[in-house]
């Protein structure tokens, strides 16, 4: 066994620097030997294509990344490991001193967080010298596509439930703590009433809820008793685990107590025969107001399965499909130089081919007020509808944001915009933005050296 301390893999939050892939910093060497560090530079972040059984994305995390991005730097202890590596033996002193002074003094648009967006636009755009634009490239990725992913589920989780109460109950099993507090702050504004998660709760000001565990109850040699204790402790927070032993009753010894509890919590089995059996006993003995509370693996599916079978739940504590997003745990969600020094750039690879040129999303609406069509153009273009991406940060300045409130309000408003086609959970059709001839014109027009017919890019 080693003698060393334990090592803490969270990052010093003033150094923040290193959160990135080794190509980047090897690529952004080769930038400072080469004279083209300085080069003006556009990057765009953007989803190549949804996960499947989704229709729609929800962009969350916007804030933290912004936060972070600002703050990225390097310590002088991380400068002088990396200046040590034999990767870096051919490389000039002079890089690790740059790396010391280096900020993030770019600009950035993004779409606004709460904003439900599709394949194949973009998110976020970066203008910056290109090797500080680099940089932030695996910064952002991470920090947008978990969060995003969670967002996204939730708001099927949120569509699913029909306007009863859901809690995040993932902290235990998100992928690191840090996640548990990411997950926690995407699915507050996608439409969850609270966490569990203590320090969501004081951090970001999410509601916190909770009940208790069955070793509560294991550790009092009666259930009642177990019961009656948290009860007379915590008045205002009453709600009763009933499955630690046998669940019917569990529900008769929390419809015992006198004044009554606020609810019952169902953790296990057949969710829709035990609810309906809870229903029945605390309606007949006076306990019409004890609410049921369901957890235990739950996700969108099942929810809509119970609620469709009439089960009289009325709200879900969601754990680990939330917080994994099991079903699309992962988003292809890239970064792509676009503008090099005034001209275009475009990538060709079969499948992943971009658009070049920086550029804008457009959003109109139908008469009913649901979206009709997203349209890329280049930034300098007129076009119809509302403009999606928002300057945020400008010469390295932040721009104020909007509250976590409002993010929730967006978020409601934009959910209630998806046409029809595109809700429910067992939703499968595609919607995809259409590129203005301009953007496809100059995609044609870079693309003629490196093909032999000469063709617009496939949107897909």
């Amino acid at each position: 066994m080693s003698d060393d301390p334990p090592v803490s893999l969270w990052p010093e939050p003033t150094a923040l620097g290193p959160l990135t892939d080794l190509y980047q910093l090897t690529m952004m060497a080769g930038y400072v030997a080469n004279g083209m560090d300085e080069l003006p530079a556009t990057f765009e972040l953007f989803v190549r294509r949804l996960p499947k059984g989704r229709t729609y994305l929800v962009f969350a995390g916007l804030e933290q990344a912004l936060r972070d991005l600002l703050g990225l730097a390097f310590s002088p202890g991380q400068i002088d490991a990396l200046q040590r590596w034999p990767v870096f033996d051919a490389v000039d002193p002079s890089f690790f001193s740059w790396l010391g002074r280096l900020r993030f003094r770019g600009d950035v648009w993004a779409v606004p967080e709460g904003t439900v967006v599709f394949e194949g636009e973009p998110l976020v755009r970066v203008q910056a010298p290109l090797a500080l634009a680099q940089w932030v490239e695996t910064f952002l990725l991470a920090s947008l596509g978990y969060p995003t992913s969670v967002a996204s589920k939730a708001a099927r989780i949120v569509a699913a439930a029909g306007g009863r109460s859901l809690y995040d109950f993932g902290a235990r099993r998100a992928p690191g703590p840090h996640a548990s507090l990411l997950a926690a702050r995407a699915a507050y504004p996608a439409g969850f009433d609270g966490t569990s998660n203590v320090e969501a709760s004081l951090r970001i000001g999410i509601p916190c809820a909770g009940t208790m565990a069955h070793s509560w109850v294991q550790s009092f040699d009666q259930e009642a008793q177990a019961f009656s204790a948290f009860a007379h402790l915590f008045p205002t927070a009453s709600t009763m685990l009933v499955d630690t032993y046998d669940t019917a009753r569990g529900v008769e010894h929390a419809g015992a107590l006198d004044p009554p509890v606020r609810a019952v919590r169902l953790d296990s089995g057949d969710l829709l025969t035990l609810s309906r059996a809870a229903r029945a006993f605390l309606d007949a003995h006076g306990r019409s107001a004890v609410r049921i509370f369901a957890s235990g693996d739950l996700d969108e599916f099942q929810i809509a399965r119970l609620l469709a079978g009439g089960a009289p739940i009325d709200a879900f504590g969601i754990g680990t499909e939330l917080v994994t997003s099991r079903d699309a745990p992962a988003l292809a969600m890239v970064y792509k130089l676009v503008e090099l020094d005034g001209r275009g750039r475009i990538k060709l690879s079969s499948g992943k081919i971009t658009y070049p040129r920086a550029k804008q999303v457009y959003r109109t609406f139908g008469p009913d007020g649901r979206i009709a069509r997203d349209t890329v153009t280049l930034v300098d273009e007129a076009a119809e509808g509302e403009p999606l991406l928002e300057h945020v940060v400008r010469g390295g300045v932040l721009e104020p944001l909007p509250r976590l409130g409002e993010v929730r309000d967006r978020c409601r408003a934009q959910l209630e915009s998806l046409p029809p086609e595109l809700r429910g959970v067992e939703a499968l059709s595609t919607f995809r933005p259409t590129y203005s001839q301009a953007v496809r014109a100059v995609a044609e027009e870079l693309a003629k050296p490196y093909r032999e017919a000469t063709r617009a890019p496939d949107e897909t």
